[in-house]
């Protein structure tokens, strides 16, 4: 994907685009957020990344840079979904097996009729979290003990009868990799979609990933002094398959560019055709059991939420029907909409940029933008 500083071919307004980049820094300069970076892309074509405020939290911190990498919370799941379409386009299983068919020990306590797209589209009944999240992340617990312990857990409300936002089912789709290619879901995303795409900076868990570079979240009072938190070593290496990515603004461009082009970067093709119409597809419409307000006010694909009648904040409210995206709780978001042919990646070290709606006005400059 080609990077180009000029935007005026690129059917960019350089005067919006400098409203967007004055927002964020305006935002730093009166402290609602420590850092961010940001990276735009219309027609194939990248604006260099922009960056502002601080790597760190204090006031000595050394200057954001373009390439800082950025613990992308939530931004995870749809690339663990994606990881799990490859599997699905390659003939290994099917959306509508039971979770239990591939992973048995999971169909404990009414869990059977769970399918791999429940856990897509967070229609399986499982809760975000598991009761037990802070205890087994203050044990330094390691994932499987996550994942064992969300095989025995009941279910909130039966499979597809509602909508619960859940990251225990992304858990899930983790260890469907590891079950069925026998490898971690770290190592498989490296192999398939990081490496072949050139993410040189992104990795699930941070591994060999250079610590200087790693920007410092604005942690909330409950995390602060835990050796358990965002900004510590046991999270940061811990991979979680829903919250654990970090990546920096270029390389997260590059995956999204990857699905407003079909599958294909770079004359690399990671994905089939098929596969991306059906992960930005709305599945959760055609749904029965699901309550008419839920499916009004909340649209999604497979792994990736969709702009819906009611709206979605991270999104803004500009972007065009049929635009897709995801947040993160750590201040972060990125969205695709194809018919402007638009990309957004912006990163932030402020938690409460999702609740504030500091990131929904910036996508909102961003969508205006595109002339």
């Amino acid at each position: 994907m080609t990077q180009l500083q000029a935007t005026g071919s690129m059917g960019l307004s350089q005067e919006r685009l400098d409203r967007v980049y004055h927002f964020l820094d305006e935002a730093v300069q009166t402290g609602k957020i420590p850092g961010a970076a940001i990276q735009l892309a219309r027609h194939g074509v990248a604006v260099a990344p922009r960056s502002f405020g601080r790597l760190g939290l204090t006031p000595d911190s050394p200057p954001m840079p373009p390439d800082a990498i950025f613990l992308t919370a939530s931004v995870t799941k749809p690339v663990t979904v994606t990881a799990v379409m490859l599997l699905v386009e390659r003939g290994k299983l099917l959306l509508d097996y039971p979770v239990c068919s591939i992973i048995p020990e999971f169909g404990a306590n009414g869990k059977d009729q769970v399918t791999v797209r429940h856990l897509m589209t967070h229609t399986s009944g499982l809760p975000d979290m598991l009761p037990t999240d802070r205890s087994l992340r203050s044990q330094h617990a390691p994932l499987a003990e996550f994942v064992r312990q969300i095989c025995a857990l009941p279910l909130d409300f039966p499979a597809g009868a509602n909508l619960q936002y859940q990251s225990c089912g992304t858990a899930m789709l983790g260890a469907i990799i590891e079950r069925i290619e026998g490898v971690s879901l770290p190592a498989f995303l490296q192999r398939e979609i990081f490496g072949p795409l050139g993410m040189v900076d992104t990795a699930l868990g941070a591994q060999n990933l250079p610590a200087a570079r790693i920007a410092q979240v604005n942690i909330d009072a409950e995390m602060q002094g835990k050796d358990w938190g965002w900004n510590r070593p046991y999270w940061q290496h811990f991979g979680a398959p829903w919250g654990g990515m970090l990546a920096t603004v270029r390389d997260m461009g590059r995956f999204c560019q990857l699905f407003l082009n079909g599958g294909e970067l770079d004359g690399v093709r990671i994905l089939s055709p098929a596969t991306v119409q059906a992960m930005t597809t709305d599945q959760t419409a055609a749904m029965p059991a699901l309550p008419e307000l839920v499916r009004m006010s909340q649209s999604w694909g497979l792994g990736w939420r969709r702009q819906s009648t009611i709206g979605w904040s991270y999104l803004g409210n500009l972007t065009a029907p049929g635009a897709y995206g995801h947040g993160g709780a750590t201040g972060t978001v990125v969205w695709m909409d194809p018919a402007r042919a638009l990309s957004c990646v912006l990163f932030t070290t402020q938690p409460a940029a999702t609740s504030e709606g500091l990131l929904g006005r910036c996508s909102n400059l961003v969508a205006a933008a595109a002339i």
